[in-house]
């Protein structure tokens, strides 16, 4: 049986990719109804049966870059750590984490079939700019997910700049872990790209050893 922890570790990956088509336009002035068609979208095509594991993470790739702001995230992550990278620096770090969350998650969501439920349940201003909405993932014989979207205007549509699953800020925990390899590496970015470079040949090698999500 699968645990409620890695449905909720899942769940974080799957809907941190969040993306959706050109659909998602229609609600642009809805953020309920923008995160509802997003999360279903993905949901529904991360955990389609008969997926070549290849196509999975081409796919996932295409979902993770469309909604999320990386910039922003990445930005959030590494603090000041960010404030002091050279561009280059700040491209392969965003490269980097984009790589490691697609290739580490494409290749999963085959095992959660297709039960899993998402429901919208409210929203509400964040700040000035910003716009929380709540939200659950229901699961048969589980308890539900919490979700919160934290989302903020792009254009004619939302980006998504943080998850929190059940009181767990996907951008908080990730500047947690890499702020930690940083201060391991003598306070130099350098060592945290250099993890994540090896990470990722790793995951690429198909027997990931370390950390670093």
């Amino acid at each position: 049986m699968i645990s409620r922890r890695s449905i909720i570790v899942a769940v974080t990956a799957v809907l941190l990719g969040l993306a959706t088509s050109s659909l998602a336009l229609a609600s642009e002035a809805d953020p309920k109804a923008f995160v509802s068609h997003l999360a279903t979208t993905a949901m529904e095509t991360m955990t389609a049966k008969g997926i070549p594991d290849a196509d999975r993470s081409k796919r996932f790739r295409t979902l993770f870059t469309t909604d999320v702001d990386m910039h922003e995230i990445g930005k959030l992550v590494l603090g000041r750590h960010w404030r002091t990278a050279s561009p280059e620096q700040q491209q392969e770090f965003l490269k980097s984490f984009e790589d490691v969350v697609v290739l580490t998650w494409a290749t999963r969501f085959k095992d959660y079939g297709g039960d899993l439920r998402h429901v919208v349940t409210g929203s509400a201003a964040d700040g000035e700019r910003g716009i929380t909405v709540d939200s659950k993932v229901e699961r048969d014989k589980q308890q539900p997910i919490a979700l919160q979207w934290k989302l903020r205007p792009a254009e004619s549509s939302f980006k998504v700049v943080d998850l929190v699953v059940e009181g767990a800020s996907m951008m908080v925990t990730y500047r947690s872990e890499y702020a930690a390899v940083i201060q391991a590496n003598g306070g130099k970015l350098e060592g945290l790209l250099s993890a994540l470079r090896t990470k990722i040949a790793e995951l690429q090698s198909g027997q990931p050893t370390t950390k670093t999500n």
